[in-house]
């Protein structure tokens, strides 16, 4: 029998090369779509509370309005994942979602009252768990072969660049107009933005899941234990977040810093998640979940800070807060895609931030409960929250050592 021909090891290394390098052009166009979509919601959601507080509405109403819109956001993800999973058209999907998205913003210039303004809060949320279970399995496609932490720790930090200048691109409006409608209103020009770039990256990567290299998986097509465990910590993590839109409510009536400064601590605090995104990410690959447990030791530190501080211990407590919210936007998905099985990413993603999302809506209404009578108990329950979840945390570490 004749052997077969030797690869040629310089071709093959070649290819790697070329496929790395196509993964991590999809990665940056992706988070360039990211970053002006960020500059939009981000932009906004700065200032949400601050606009159904100028609206009449109660802290009670700003604090369920953002609990439920993360209920929405992350919940509907289920529905979301399990769809693109079933019919595997990730790119029409992402697109209706981001398009829904983008249109609900800049529509909040047009809200004649509070009802209507939480109206577009919730829709924008909706926009968002239409299109994230689809393109995080895009991207995680693009991942795998540049490293998971390091690909959606790059595509994170993009995201807060756009996090970080939106708030301060609306701080500035409100600085010299002091017109919350008008911010609204000026998001219009990064939305569109955000749409051309999406259709760039349909047009030149139509299937992103040839960026994957295609392996034989002998693995099991179920969601393992660890990954179930790996969801209730991440749950009791989510819990235990408190939403900015009622730390800046707080601020506000606290006294502990003017308006205008709301969306800086809220720029400050995304500039901040996206440098740790990036750092922790290519830790997470060399280390794995390890990571993530001293970073929810010090995530838990922003509640007594935002709550109890004045103007600068409540700037740290921020930056505390996206450190947090910033790690985990980028360790979450990047954990999940190497607990389960290629083929049920989608639905994996649409349930794991589905529960999260369930947990960030209860969580919330607890913490602005509480904030009408107690703001120690608000800090007790978030730390609280959060430090349940190191347990679970540790025992995901040791399963996947076993395995």
């Amino acid at each position: 029998m004749q052997n077969a021909p030797a690869q040629d090891p310089d071709q093959s290394t070649s290819q790697i090369q070329t496929k790395r390098k196509k993964a991590l052009q999809f990665v940056l166009m992706l988070g360039a779509v990211s970053l002006f979509a960020d500059l939009t919601y981000e932009g906004s959601r700065s200032i949400t509370g601050l606009f159904l507080l100028a609206l009449g509405a109660s802290g009670f109403v700003a604090s369920t309005t953002a609990g439920f819109g993360e209920l929405l956001g992350y919940g509907l993800r289920f529905f979301s994942g399990r769809l693109s999973e079933r019919t595997r058209e990730f790119w029409p999907i992402t697109i209706i979602g981001y398009l829904v998205q983008m249109a609900a913003v800049p529509l909040l210039a047009l809200a004649a009252n509070w009802q209507m303004a939480v109206a577009l809060i919730l829709l924008e949320r909706v926009g968002k768990a239409i299109r994230n279970p689809p393109r995080n399995v895009m991207l995680s496609h693009a991942c795998k072969e540049m490293g998971m932490g390091w690909g959606f720790g790059i595509h994170e930090a993009l995201d807060q660049i756009g996090a970080l200048l939106g708030p301060l691109l609306v701080a500035l409006i409100l600085a010299r107009q002091g017109n919350y409608r008008l911010a609204f209103a000026t998001l219009l020009v990064p939305a569109v933005v955000t749409i051309l770039l999406l259709l760039s990256a349909r047009f030149v990567y139509p299937r992103p899941e040839d960026l994957e290299a295609k392996t034989q998986s002998i693995q099991a097509r179920g969601l393992s234990r660890s990954y179930w465990i790996y969801l209730a910590a991440a749950a009791l993590v989510a819990a235990g977040f408190a939403d900015f839109q009622l730390i800046a409510y707080h601020f506000v009536q606290a006294g502990v810093t003017g308006k205008t400064w709301v969306p800086v601590f809220y720029s400050i605090a995304m500039a901040v998640g996206g440098t740790g995104s990036l750092l922790f990410g290519k830790l997470f690959d060399r280390f794995g979940i390890s990571v993530l447990i001293p970073l929810t030791l010090i995530s838990a530190a922003f509640a007594p800070l935002v709550f109890l501080g004045g103007f600068w211990l409540a700037l740290i407590g921020a930056a505390v807060w996206g450190l947090g919210m910033g790690v985990h936007e980028s360790i979450i998905p990047a954990a999940v895609a190497n607990m389960v099985h290629v083929d049920r990413r989608p639905s994996a993603y649409g349930l794991f931030t589905a529960t999260y999302g369930i947990s960030w809506f209860v969580g919330s209404a607890i913490i602005g409960a509480l904030y009408d009578h107690s703001i120690p108990a608000v800090i007790a329950f978030c730390v609280l929250a959060e430090l349940a979840a190191i347990p679970l945390f540790l025992t995901v570490k040791s399963q996947m050592v076993r395995s």
